[in-house]
């Protein structure tokens, strides 16, 4: 008897290791991988980002921005919020693919200002494209 038991309570927590394995590859698929656009590099990692491709929550990103300096508008914008791991090498204007990351970063950011949006997202730059080949457009 206990050793049917056994096998019964082991079948459940493979069962359970096996959907919860599942579950966590199915999160990590491109509906986590957006397109963005540098368009500001202003000084002291003071960085505006258009979200280009994906679907973001509408209340993390500014539907609407203007730069109070240049008086230009921006849509769909975000400020950065993890200049730590930003690649140095991007230039306004370039494309790149990335995913949301922790905000917590340490490191030495100079204290000099340039306008950006109010909203900031922790994000990690990816090395390759998306996987997904229809992304949703913004």
């Amino acid at each position: 008897m206990k050793s049917i038991g056994m096998k019964i309570f082991l079948a459940m927590g493979i069962l359970l290791a096996a959907l919860t394995q599942q579950r966590c590859n199915k999160e990590k698929t491109s509906s986590s991988c957006y397109k963005g656009r540098l368009e500001i590099k202003g000084i002291c990692s003071n960085y505006t980002i258009k979200l280009l491709e994906g679907n973001l929550d509408p209340a993390t990103i500014e539907a609407s921005w203007t730069d109070p300096n240049t008086g230009k508008t921006y849509n769909n914008v975000f400020a950065l919020g993890s200049p730590c791991s930003f690649p140095a090498s991007l230039k306004e204007g370039d494309e790149f693919y990335f995913s949301l990351a922790a905000p917590v970063q340490n490191c030495a950011v100079c204290k000099a200002y340039y306008p950006k949006p109010a909203k900031a997202l922790a994000i990690t730059v990816l090395d390759k494209p998306c996987h997904d080949s229809s992304p949703s457009h913004r």
